[in-house]
């Protein structure tokens, strides 16, 4: 489930990056608290750092509850968990198509966006005076509700590619998914 969740919001992500309202998005970088409220109203907060280029590569690095980097490049994961001492490889069901997710984001008024992928509809909202990336909010196919807030971010900076690139430790465990 935790994987499936993360697949889905970096999808929308990289639909809001290429939106084209939120102008000429290259990369995304910000620090997030990411939401998870249950139908049964119980609560868990993830919080951490993304890291996001238009070419396909992603990062999430999950500093609390617990320690867990996902790297995303197109089609493959690799979700790093050091507590575990382990890394999970997985090939995805599907590439990360930007084109059909930038067809998919619509402006609903000045500062939110709607978009629906594999039938969740997602709301996405910028700030009013320089279009970058606050929250997405979305119900996932558990009916949980889901917010990620955004904070410190930089839309167009610099990323290198180097923070992209998993080298698996000697003592870990390698999982293929």
């Amino acid at each position: 489930m935790f994987y499936k969740l993360i697949i889905v919001t970096t999808l929308f992500c990289l639909s809001c990056i290429a939106s084209n309202d939120i102008k000429d998005l290259d990369s995304f970088k910000a620090s997030f608290s990411q939401l998870i409220t249950s139908s049964s109203q119980n609560k868990i907060e993830y919080k951490g750092e993304v890291f996001i280029k238009k070419s396909g590569k992603i990062l999430w690095k999950y500093k609390t509850p617990v320690v867990k980097n996902v790297y995303i490049n197109d089609n493959f994961a690799i979700v790093d968990e050091p507590e575990l001492e382990q890394a999970i490889f997985t090939q995805l069901e599907s590439e990360i198509n930007i084109i059909k997710l930038l067809n998919s984001s619509k402006k609903v008024n000045d500062n939110s966006y709607i978009t629906k992928i594999e039938d969740i509809d997602y709301l996405i909202k910028t700030s009013k005076n320089d279009d970058k990336i606050n929250y997405i909010k979305y119900k996932d196919k558990l009916e949980n509700d889901v917010e990620i807030k955004f904070s410190n971010v930089v839309q167009n900076g610099e990323i290198s590619d180097e923070i992209f690139k998993f080298i698996v430790p000697e003592n870990y465990d390698v999982i293929r998914k």
